[in-house]
């Protein structure tokens, strides 16, 4: 991936491994976004923005996966990423309960995208709610790393890499508590 993200191709490639992480694809296109916009910090909002649309399509693949594919190749997927039996359930019950919130969180964690994408399509989630809160989330993913990469550059891309999962969990609380308190906080 790094490679390729030095390539003539690199658009292109950028584009297919986002496109296939959400639905199939183990590693995450941060690998290749952030070097591309610290070694183009002007088309760091292209980058982010080539990232989510990818994403966004390979997630209705996923929810494809997930509704019309479940057992035949949606279960291995879950399972390959270490969601099977009681985990999946656990994981099923979590987005019975909190839906649209489940997509925001996990599309933000480095939780692999497509369990979420995969269980939307398999609990029949609603497509237009799936599509918007996915185009939120991986925008605002994508375009914090890309921003972070093309402000901070050569010099940071070591330390984000080694941190990238930290600074997105943190992300992921800090939404959560706004939504808690939100929700429990008198009006």
């Amino acid at each position: 991936m790094m490679s390729a993200a030095r390539s003539p191709n690199a658009e292109r490639a950028l584009f297919a491994i986002s496109f296939a992480e959400s639905s199939f694809f183990p590693l995450p296109p941060d690998l290749m976004l952030g070097p591309m916009a610290a070694a183009e910090p002007k088309k760091w909002v292209r980058y982010a923005i080539i990232c989510t649309i990818a994403s966004v399509l390979g997630g209705l693949l996923g929810y494809a996966i997930g509704m019309f594919l479940m057992d035949q190749v949606g279960r291995h997927i879950l399972n390959f990423f270490g969601y099977s039996g009681d985990r999946e359930m656990e994981l099923r019950a979590f987005y019975d309960e909190y839906g649209a919130w489940f997509i925001f969180l996990k599309g933000l964690t480095p939780i692999p995208y497509k369990l979420v994408t995969i269980l939307s399509g398999a609990l029949h989630f609603s497509l237009p709610i799936f599509i918007l809160a996915s185009a939120i989330t991986r925008g605002l993913r994508f375009g914090l790393v890309a921003y972070v990469f093309q402000r901070f550059g050569p010099q940071i891309a070591p330390i984000m890499e080694k941190r990238m999962g930290l600074v997105l969990v943190v992300v992921a609380v800090v939404i959560v508590a706004a939504v808690l308190a939100l929700r429990f906080i008198p009006h």
